[in-house]
């Protein structure tokens, strides 16, 4: 927590994040439009705010898109704020999001965790079959070759397909991006969201970015926003203990 207060000590680094509030997802050629300062300076403000983990990045191409990451925000406000206020400031907090989101075309999450492991055995616990079943209650199942089908499959041996989609981008193991919607969906573009992982080394562990996008309405956004932290949570402790926390499955939403 002192890396965050830090970060947010600075008048530039919070502008940066005003800027990210507004618009998530920037490249840094978009944020430097904004900021009265070189490159290289902005450069590494935003080094500073991603080691305190309020910016995470996820590669598209040749670009670098920076995002807000709300999550050490939340834990400042768990135990500096809302034990003193919570009933009042929860309900202006759910007026302010609900707001926002009106604004936006279709929303959008990102989850950022850190897990200690190897990218190629994060690679695996998304891809695999057995280890999705283990953690997720689903099984992904693909050949993850550019262009493939993938579903994620019931474990009760119906076979059944709740998700399914079109593997867009796949780099073991470092990046994996798939379409993503129901089977009655299937073949209807505008009914696809759209999910990214990102796996980068982090020093001796892992981070692992999830950016669900394009999402059909409020209802979609708030079933990613409690399912992807229950299911990475598994993840991790699959990978970091040899069991996850739960059993229970999360129902991914179609889209």
């Amino acid at each position: 927590m002192d890396q965050v207060f830090k970060a947010l000590a600075d008048e530039t680094r919070r502008r940066l994040l005003d800027r990210l509030h507004a618009h998530s997802g920037q490249t840094l050629g978009e944020l430097c439009e904004h900021i009265d300062m070189t490159r290289q300076s902005v450069t590494q403000h935003l080094a500073v705010l991603e080691a305190a983990n309020l910016v995470s990045t996820v590669r598209r191409g040749r670009e670098k898109l920076h995002y807000l990451n709300p999550v050490p925000l939340h834990e400042v406000q768990e135990r500096w704020i809302d034990k003193f206020e919570r009933p009042r400031l929860r309900a202006l907090s759910a007026l302010k999001r609900r707001a926002e989101e009106a604004m936006t075309d279709k929303p959008s999450y990102v989850y950022v965790t850190y897990i200690q492991s190897t990218p190629e055995k994060v690679w695996d616990a998304l891809t695999d079959a057995e280890l999705t079943a283990a953690y997720w209650g689903h099984s992904n199942v693909s050949d993850w070759q550019p262009g493939s089908r993938w579903e994620h499959r019931r474990t009760d041996g119906s076979g059944i397909a709740d998700v399914v989609g079109t593997v867009v981008e796949s780099e073991r193991p470092t990046l994996l991006v798939v379409t993503w919607a129901a089977p009655e969906d299937e073949g209807r573009a505008d009914r696809y969201s759209r999910v990214t992982y990102d796996i980068q080394p982090h020093a001796d562990i892992v981070r692992l970015t999830v950016t669900h996008e394009e999402l059909a309405d409020e209802g979609a956004l708030s079933d990613v926003s409690s399912g992807w932290p229950a299911v990475l949570s598994n993840l991790k402790s699959l990978l970091e203990t040899g069991s996850p926390l739960s059993q229970e499955p999360w129902m991914a939403p179609k889209h």
